[in-house]
Order: structure tokens, then sequence, then C-alpha cells
């Protein structure tokens, strides 16, 4: 008994450090932004004047920026979890296969994977800008002259076009080992009953795939919908606020109009959409797989 007490307390001292930093860092402040989110506060003067749910109220009758921003982080979050997930899983059944060059194809997906969604952001503000209007000069293709930042609806192609291709390579990644962690005897079973490389496909494939496609699901789910870096490199939520965010809207919201309280209530009702979200995706999409 003297020896596991030892034991749980040497385990207590161990732990204690990462709790403390891990409250002081997320738990801590979550609770005061929580508290925040029903006063009037600037962010600055030590007072902050209780308002109730008045914040919240404004926020579902009166915050037109809100809804607009909220139809934008849908639309986008739902083409951007159906388009990278697809490509996804195709681009990982090519790639799963014993070909001479499939090394250098994952490395050259993964490698934008690697920086920074603020850099590929310039990068491609300089693309969309200067380097479209030289192709433009070469080819004469139209195209090439539209403006893809400075209209809404092909700004919001841009934003979709440049997160895709930043972050595709992880979750070929993922497809990949879930593909790899397939028995070929089951494939082995499905060709000697006669069904054709489609078939196989989705009735062994991607039902044994199923753990892999929750995690990719999610993972684009809730990137999806805290999207901003993206933005503010490459759009900074224009034009005319056409692609500003949820995330960037409460940015905004706190840091630029000064007015913290209704910025941290607007962050308080994003937590909530994404952890009702989330528990349903990853409740419905662990109902559907099969244990090999």
């Amino acid at each position: 008994m003297f020896k596991k007490g030892i034991g749980k307390f040497e385990y207590l001292i161990y732990v204690l450090p990462v709790v403390v930093l891990i409250s002081f860092v997320v738990y801590i402040p979550f609770v005061m932004s929580m508290a925040y989110s029903f006063t009037e506060w600037n962010g600055i003067s030590k007072a902050a004047r209780f308002v109730g749910a008045e914040n919240f109220k404004l926020i579902f009758t009166e915050d037109t920026a809100f809804k607009s921003s909220a139809v934008f982080t849908i639309k986008f979050s739902v083409l951007f979890i159906l388009i990278i997930n697809v490509l996804a899983v195709l681009i990982a059944v090519m790639l799963d296969k014993k070909l001479h060059s499939t090394n250098i194809l994952r490395a050259g997906f993964f490698i934008p994977y690697i920086l920074s969604l603020v850099i590929v952001g310039f990068i491609w503000r300089f693309i969309f800008i200067q380097g479209f209007q030289s192709l433009g000069e070469i080819t004469n293709w139209d195209m090439f002259s539209w403006s893809w930042l400075g209209n809404a609806k092909l700004a919001f192609w841009s934003i979709l076009f440049v997160s895709i291709w930043q972050s595709i390579g992880f979750y070929i990644v993922i497809y990949i080992a879930g593909l790899q962690s397939i028995p070929y005897e089951l494939i082995e079973a499905a060709i000697v009953d006669g069904a054709g490389s489609i078939r196989r496909f989705f009735s062994v494939t991607i039902p044994l795939l199923m753990p892999s496609i929750t995690s990719c699901v999610f993972l684009a789910l809730t990137n999806s919908i805290k999207v901003f870096d993206v933005i503010v490199s490459l759009t900074n939520g224009g034009p005319g606020g056409a692609t500003t965010s949820i995330t960037y809207d409460i940015y905004k919201e706190a840091f630029q109009n000064n007015t913290y309280g209704y910025g941290t209530a607007k962050a308080l009702v994003l937590f909530i959409a994404i952890l009702v979200i989330t528990l349903v995706q990853v409740t419905f999409f662990k109902s559907r797989e099969v244990e090999i």
C-alpha cells in the first residue's frame, strides 16, 4: 500500500506541471471568455458592464455581418469537406499502387502542407494578381484577366482552391495509411467472387476505410469552420466583406472594433456550434465503421 501511495504521488508530481500549464493557457481563459460574453467590455478598461444575454440577442436578431459570415462559412465548409475528401481518396488510391514515381508524387502533394497558410495565401495572392496577368498576356485567355480576388464569387472559389491545394496532402497521407491497413486477402476474395474494380472499391475498400474517413471528415470540418489565416492573407475579408468567415468576423469585432465582450459572445456561439456538429458527425460515421 505504501509503495502504491508513493507511485500515485510521483505520478501526480509529473502530471501537475502539465495540468497547471494547460489550465492557464486553455481552461482558465476559456472560462473567462464565457464570463466576458455576458458583458459589455472593450478589452482594455478594468470594469466590464454586465449585460446578460443582450449580446446573444443582438447576434441572432440584428447582426447582419455575423449572418453573412455564417453563410460564407457554411458554404465553404460543405464544399471543402466534400471536395477535399473525394479528391484525397481518389489520389490516395492511385498513389497506393506500386509505381516508380509514387514516392515523388507523395512528397509533391505533402510539401504545400508544410507551409503556413499565411505564406501560401500571400504566394497565391501574387499569382492571382501578377502571375495571371503575365499568363494572360502570353496566352490571351480571358480567364487570366478575370478579377479572381476582386469579384465576390471568384474570390470565394479562389479561397476554396488555395485551402484545398495547401492541405490535401495531409488527408492523402491518412487515406494511404488506411488503404495499407486493409488486408489484401479481402480484396483477393472479392476478385475471386467476380467483383470488378468499381464494385470492390465501393463494397470492400470504402467500408474498411471508414475509420480514416471519420478522421478526415472530422479534421476537414473543424479546419474549415475555423478558416481564418488564408482569408487574412488572400482577400482580407473582401471584396465588401463577401469572404468574411465567422472567425474573421470575431477577430474584427474583438480586436478592431474593440467590442471584446460582444466578440467573445460570438466565439462562444461558434464553439457550441462546432461542438454539436462534430459530435453528430463523429457519431454518424462511427456507426458505419466496419471492424476487420
